[in-house]
C-alpha cells in the first residue's frame, strides 16, 4: 500500500495518560468550531521537540467507517509544536460542559499515519538558532551568575535571570549566553487588554505563563545591558516588548533615552521592539532615537477583530499610523501575526490583509500560533461572514500577491 492510501487514525488518552490509537475511526482536526477530516498533505511527522497534552474534560473525536463523526471514550491529545512549525489544524473534541478553560498553549491536531504519530502543521522558517538544543543547558544558572556579578545591581538582569531559570524564556536566556537575540523587558503597564496576553491574566483565567515585570527600569539599566550584549554577541539583536512585561512604547523617554546611550558607546548589533504599535507618540520618539526594527503584535486586519482581541486604549487606526512612521523612517517593520484556524483565514480576514499590504508595505510576517482556549477565544470573536479558506490558501494568497513578503516564524538580524 503507497503511503497516500494510508490510514490516518484518530488518537486518545486512556485514564492513565497513555495515548492510543482508535482503529475504525479516522483521523480529524479542527478549524474554527468545524471538525474536518484530515489528509495526508495536511500531516507532517511530530517534531522530536514537540510535547504531547492531554485535554481535559474534552473527549476525542474522530469518525467511523459510516462516516459518522462522534466522541472517543477517551480525552484528546494536542500537539505543542516548537517555534517555526504553523498549525493548519486544532485537536477535534467533544466538550463537557463543566470543562475549565484550557492554558494558554498553541494544540494542534495529532493523529497516528504510517504507524507514527503526525501533527497538523506546515514548517514555516527554518532558524537554527532557536533550537530547543541550545537552551536550558546545564552551564545556565552558572551564567546567570556571571552576567550579574559583571552587572551588580541592574534589576533587568534580576528579572531575565528569573525568566530564563523558572520560565525557560529563549530571549532572557541569550543575555547570559552572550549570543543573538536579548529580550531587555521595560514596562510594566499596557494599554491593551488582550484575551490571551500571556504575562497577566486576571484570577478566574488561566495561569500566565510569564511573571511580569514590576519596576521602570532607568535608561542607565537599559544602555548597560544593551552594550554589554551588543558588544559581544554573535548576530546580536536588543529586543524591547518580552512576554514578561506590557507595551514598552509607554516606556518611550526611557527606552530612547538608553537607546542613544546604546549608541554613543557601539554602532553594533540591532536595536528591536516587539510592540502592539497603538500609542503612535511613544512609538516616533523611539524611531527617532535609532530603532532599527520594529514586530507589530497583531491578530486582524478588520477593526471589528482586533478591537474583541486587543480590548485596547487605541484602534487599529492608530497602528497603521505608528506602522506609516516606522516605515516612512527606514525602520524594517515585521508583523507578528496571532494565527488561529478558521479565523485569520476567514474570506473577510483575507481581503482585509491584502488592503492592508497594499497600503503599508512592510517586510514581513511572523506567523505564530495563537496561545488560547479555542473555544473561549470564538466566543468574544466576530462571527464568521464567508468561508474558511483554510491556512494554506491564506498564505498562498499572500505570497502571490505581494511575492517582496517574508512569511515566516522569526525575527531576523537585518544588516544596517
Amino acid at each position: 500500500m503507497s503511503k497516500q492510501n494510508e490510514a490516518i487514525t484518530a488518537v486518545y488518552a486512556d485514564e492513565d495518560g497513555n495515548i492510543l490509537d482508535a482503529p475504525g475511526m479516522r483521523g480529524m482536526g479542527r478549524t474554527g468550531r468545524m471538525n474536518v477530516l484530515l489528509q495526508p498533505e495536511d500531516l507532517i511527522p511530530l517534531p522530536e521537540s514537540a510535547d504531547l497534552m492531554l485535554l481535559p474534560d474534552r473527549l476525542a473525536v474522530g469518525q467511523s467507517a459510516d462516516g459518522e463523526t462522534m466522541p472517543i471514550s477517551g480525552l484528546a491529545v494536542a500537539a505543542i509544536l516548537p517555534a517555526g512549525y504553523t498549525r493548519l489544524y486544532m485537536p477535534a473534541y467533544e466538550r463537557a460542559e463543566e470543562a475549565q478553560r484550557l492554558p494558554l498553549y498553541g494544540y494542534t491536531a495529532v493523529v497516528v499515519y504510517c504507524d507514527e504519530l503526525y501533527c497538523a502543521a506546515v514548517y514555516t522558517d527554518e532558524n537554527e538558532k532557536w533550537d530547543p538544543v541550545h537552551y536550558n543547558t546545564k552551564e545556565l544558572a552558572k551564567l546567570v551568575k556571571r552576567t550579574k556579578k559583571d552587572l551588580p545591581g541592574n534589576r533587568i538582569v534580576e528579572q531575565v535571570g528569573g525568566c530564563s531559570l523558572k520560565w525557560h524564556c529563549c530571549t532572557a536566556q541569550n543575555l547570559f549566553y552572550r549570543r543573538w537575540e536579548c529580550g531587555i523587558p521595560t514596562s510594566p503597564v499596557c494599554n491593551a487588554n488582550c484575551f490571551g496576553c500571556i504575562s497577566l491574566q486576571p484570577a478566574e483565567c488561566c495561569p500566565s505563563p510569564q511573571e511580569r515585570i514590576k519596576f521602570r527600569p532607568t535608561p542607565e539599566e537599559i544602555a548597560e545591558v544593551g552594550i554589554y550584549h551588543l558588544s559581544v554577541a554573535p548576530d546580536g539583536i536588543i529586543s524591547f516588548g518580552q512576554g514578561c512585561e506590557g507595551e514598552p512604547s509607554l516606556a518611550a523617554d526611557n527606552i530612547a533615552a538608553g537607546i542613544k546611550l546604546i549608541r554613543a558607546k557601539t554602532k553594533k548589533g540591532q536595536i528591536n521592539m516587539n510592540s502592539n504599535a497603538g500609542w503612535t507618540e511613544g512609538i516616533k520618539k523611539i524611531v527617532d532615537a535609532g530603532l532599527d526594527s520594529l514586530r507589530v503584535s497583531i491578530i486582524s486586519a478588520r477593526e471589528e477583530g482586533y478591537d474583541a482581541y486587543y480590548r485596547a486604549s487605541y484602534h487599529l487606526a492608530d497602528v497603521k499610523a505608528s506602522i506609516r512612521y516606522a516605515l516612512d523612517h527606514g525602520v524594517y517593520v515585521s508583523l507578528n501575526l496571532l494565527y488561529f484556524p478558521g479565523f485569520n483565514d476567514r474570506e473577510e480576514e483575507l481581503a482585509a490583509w491584502q488592503e492592508f499590504f497594499r497600503e503599508l508595505p512592510v517586510q514581513m510576517i511572523q506567523v505564530r500560533n495563537l496561545n488560547i482556549d479555542p473555544d473561549a477565544f470564538l466566543d468574544i470573536m466576530p462571527e464568521p461572514q464567508g468561508k474558511i479558506l483554510g491556512t494554506r490558501r491564506f498564505i498562498a494568497a499572500l505570497h502571490e500577491e505581494f511575492p517582496q513578503l517574508v512569511i515566516g516564524s522569526f525575527s531576523h538580524y537585518v544588516e544596517a
